[in-house]
Formats: C-alpha cells, sequence, structure tokens
C-alpha cells in the first residue's frame, strides 16, 4: 500500500498545530512499514524539515505554486459566493497537473483540511479535476476546525467546499462534530468517520523510557504499577507481585509491574526475581505482566529522573515494605497523580499515607522495638481479593486519576493507529 498525505504546507512551523497532526499521522505510517509520501507547497523550505518529516522512509513532493514562473499567492475565498481572482482556474489546472503525476502511483490520498479551508479553494477545485483521472484512488477529506454551516445553493467554485467528492471519506477529531460535518459537505453520516488527535506522552520522556516501552508497552494497560527499590525481601516485591496479580484476577482489568530494581548483597538477585514471578503468576499475573528494569537493560538500577516519568504514566503504587524510614518513594508516586495502597503496619508509611489520605494494607512490619506478623482470616486470598476490588472500585471513582489513565491508553498514537486511522485505510 501506498498513501500520500496531502497538505500544502508551505512551512513546518510546530506552533501550528496541523503540522503536529500530521506529524502523528506520518509516524503511524511509517512504523507500520506504509509507503508514504507528503505533498507539500513548493515553497515549502526544505530548512525546516526537522523530526519525522526528515525522515528519509518519506517521499517528499512539492507541488507546482508557479504559473507563468511567477509565485502563485492563495487567497482566502472563505465566503459562499463571490468572485475569484482572474488566474484561479488556470492555477488549478496547474495544481491539477501536478496531483495526477504525483498521486497516480497511490492507493490512499489523506487531505488535511484542503476540503474545509478557504484559502485552499484552488487546490480543493484541483484536486477534484485530478480525481477524474484516478479513479483507484481512495481519498480521506480530514478536516480539523468546527464545520460551517452550508449555504443553500452554493454556487461553483465556491461548493466545492460544502460538496462530497466521490470516493471520499470525510473525517472529524470527535464524535460530536459529525451531524455538523455531514451537513457542510452534504453526505450521510454514514461516509464519515472519527481520528482523534493523539497525545503522545513518550514523545517527552527520556530515552531510558522509551527503551523501556519498546521492551514492554507501557501505554495500554488498564492498571499500571511502578515499584522501585532495591531487590531485598525488605521491599516484599513478591507482595506487589500478589496484590497486582488479585487485581486482575477479580477485576479483569489488564495489569503491568514494572519493577525498578537495583542490585542488594542480601540474597541473589536470580533466585529472587525468580520467586516474585513465581508468586506473581500464581495470583494471577502472566510472564509477559512483569518486568524487572535490570533485565531491560539497567543491570544498576534505573535513573532517578527516569523513574519519575513512569510514575507519570503508572496509576497505582503499591508499598508493602517491611520497612521505612520515611518512604520518599510514597511522595514521589503522590506527587504524578497514582492511587497509594501503603503498608499500615509501617509507622513512617502510616503518617505519611495519613497525610496523602492513602488506601491502608497490612503487611508484615517492623515497628519501633518489635516486628509484626500479620494473621489474615479467613485467609491471605480472601484478604487481597476483597482489596483488590476495593482498590479497583475506588480508582474507578476518582475522576482525575480515571482521566489520567483513559488519556494514556485511548489517545495514544497506538490505539488511535490500529482503532481509528488504520482501519479507515482498509475500508
Amino acid at each position: 500500500m501506498t498513501v500520500a498525505i496531502l497538505t500544502m504546507f508551505n512551512g513546518l512551523s510546530n506552533t501550528y498545530s496541523l503540522v503536529n497532526v500530521v506529524a502523528e499521522h506520518l509516524k503511524m505510517l511509517l512504523d507500520a512499514g506504509i509507503h508514504t509520501k507528503v505533498l507539500v507547497c513548493e515553497d515549502c523550505p526544505d530548512s525546516e524539515r526537522q523530526g519525522i518529516f526528515a525522515d528519509e522512509r518519506l517521499e517528499w513532493i512539492k507541488i507546482a505554486n508557479r504559473l507563468n514562473d511567477k509565485q502563485i499567492h492563495w487567497n482566502d475565498y472563505s465566503q459562499p459566493n463571490g468572485d475569484v481572482h482572474e488566474t484561479f482556474f488556470d492555477e488549478a489546472e496547474i495544481v491539477a497537473a501536478d496531483f495526477i503525476k504525483n498521486l497516480s502511483d497511490v492507493d490512499v490520498c489523506i487531505m488535511h483540511d484542503i476540503h474545509y479551508q478557504g484559502w485552499h479553494l484552488m487546490h480543493n477545485v484541483a484536486i477534484r479535476k485530478a480525481q477524474e483521472k484516478l479513479p483507484s484512488v481512495k481519498f480521506i477529506a480530514v478536516t480539523h476546525s468546527a464545520p460551517v454551516n452550508r449555504p443553500p445553493e452554493p454556487k461553483y467554485p465556491f461548493s466545492c467546499r460544502y460538496t462530497s467528492m466521490p470516493n471520499t471519506t470525510y473525517v472529524y477529531p470527535t464524535y460530536s462534530g459529525i451531524p455538523a460535518l455531514a451537513k457542510q459537505y452534504n453526505v450521510p453520516e454514514g461516509k464519515c468517520r472519527v481520528v482523534y488527535n493523539t497525545l503522545d506522552v513518550l514523545s517527552c520522556m527520556s530515552d531510558n523510557v522509551k527503551s523501556i516501552h519498546n521492551q514492554i508497552d507501557l501505554l495500554s494497560p488498564d492498571i499500571l504499577i511502578i515499584y522501585p527499590g532495591r531487590l531485598t525481601t525488605g521491599k516484599k516485591f513478591e507482595k506487589v507481585a500478589a496484590l497486582a496479580g488479585a487485581i486482575k484476577r477479580k477485576s479483569e482489568l489488564t495489569v503491568r509491574v514494572i519493577f525498578c530494581d537495583f542490585p542488594c548483597m542480601d540474597i541473589e538477585s536470580d533466585k529472587y526475581k525468580f520467586a516474585i514471578r513465581k508468586i506473581g503468576g500464581f495470583w494471577g499475573l502472566c510472564e509477559k505482566d512483569m518486568a524487572f528494569t535490570s533485565d531491560l537493560g539497567f543491570p544498576n538500577g534505573f535513573p532517578r529522573s527516569g523513574v519519575f516519568e513512569l510514575f507519570t504514566l503508572s496509576n497505582l503504587f503499591i508499598c508493602p515494605s517491611y520497612s521505612e524510614s520515611f518512604g520518599l518513594t510514597v511522595l514521589e508516586a503522590a506527587s504524578r497523580g497514582n492511587f497509594l495502597v501503603l503498608n499500615e503496619a509501617v509507622p513512617a508509611l502510616e503518617e505519611i499515607g495519613k497525610k496523602l489520605k492513602a488506601y491502608f494494607m497490612r503487611w508484615d512490619a517492623r515497628n519501633f522495638g518489635f516486628d509484626t506478623k500479620e494473621n489474615y482470616k479467613p485467609s491471605e486470598q480472601f484478604y487481597l481479593e476483597e482489596h483488590a476490588l476495593n482498590i479497583v472500585d475506588h480508582m474507578r471513582d476518582d475522576s482525575v486519576l480515571y482521566a489520567k489513565t483513559l488519556a494514556r491508553q485511548k489517545f495514544s498514537p497506538n490505539w488511535v493507529w490500529y482503532n481509528q486511522l488504520q482501519p479507515l485505510l482498509d475500508e
């Protein structure tokens, strides 16, 4: 498959929001291994090509913007009627010929605002002329602004902003705008689709975090747990795995645990990690639900700044630690908007947790001058599963936490690609 992105950009400043949207679409297409062309105005400076726009996999096409060796200046024809300038149709013929030349080997052409913007009316007319010679090309017309009211009897060429083009699907970034979009172009709502704008939260994160994501998906889990700590039995890594497993089994949500571990002399690392995985598996986790950063390229520990970034993505922090003098990671997790589950039997965690309105559970702990040992009635399984359901209910009822999780999951480039854009190409 070959896909063309038709933008007619005459500049690539990322302060123009459409540049960022197109960049996300390009990344999705290239990551999927699809041969992609970008059609821009011939006056778009090569010096502005950066990031994904400079990717060597892109075929960069400049569309004519000259008539009789003079630069074509675009006029804004946002009004529903009037007169076009004298050379309008001559310009459209020149551009149409270039469209035909560069779209003849394309399967799908995605147009961004070409049918919508008044200053693209000439390109709108040109692509309609070109389509007559491109019967096998499927067109997708994306509108990025609020649709405009369709005048009662629009006259050509102004009617091009209010009339559908054959073999074309119309796209808007939200479902709420579909009825208005359909009215503008006088098409059935069933011919319209939604493709969300995306939030690529990983794009602003460090290479370390991106490296972790390349090995284990950080964006799609319903519950993402980050637990940093020295790999010692005192930190009770296995209790995190057990509760995470109970949450997955009782809620049927997807759960992922990333242990940001660093070496400790207390116990042999490989043996302890094996035990943690075994316990996690017993309670309901799969092998792919658990990962240690020491196994993902960071044997001596994951950078602290990276842990902060991971907490930005996660939504649940479980700290069953046997002993803490303060519990700084609790504050770190709280500062990044995580639901906190702490060991109430540890005085420092109880003190900090009460201030932060944390959710408490009880595990074995070291207190001042004595140790505690929990005896669960009727069983540890009942205790964990009861709290697992309570935790999930609390998290669902927290509107801020729910929004944070949904933004990470359902507005990520990956989700939008697999659920909206790719199906649109295959229709």
